[in-house]
């Protein structure tokens, strides 16, 4: 669409999206369509996964001691779930989770 605009020489033509406001238009497409056609039960499996997954960041981000380096790690994980939810992969949105869990226990969070 951007270059039959650019070559029709549309002088109103938009420019081409940088790499990262494409992955983001692309993401906010997956997460409105995805919710529509996904069966019951992958739906059932991904919310069992957001409800884990914004307990244990939740209490990971609020607890008190934890270094930059750690905090920074339980960000960086948190959004790789979003991410992994956000396209419907509840394996890896598992994984990440997993992850947290993990440095919960080597930080003696209590979750």
């Amino acid at each position: 669409m951007y270059d039959d605009a650019r070559e029709a020489g549309l002088p109103w033509a938009p420019s081409p999206p940088r790499p990262c406001e494409a992955d983001r238009q692309v993401r906010d497409y997956a997460k409105d369509v995805l919710p529509q056609v996904l069966p019951l039960r992958l739906r059932d499996r991904l919310n069992r996964v957001v409800v884990s997954l914004s307990v244990t960041s939740r209490r990971l981000q609020s607890a008190r001691g934890l270094d930059a380096a750690t905090l920074h790690d339980v960000l960086y994980i948190t959004a790789r779930a979003w991410m992994a939810l956000d396209l419907a992969q509840p394996t890896a949105a598992r994984r990440e989770l997993e992850r947290l869990v993990a440095i919960a226990r080597r930080c003696s969070v209590e979750l």
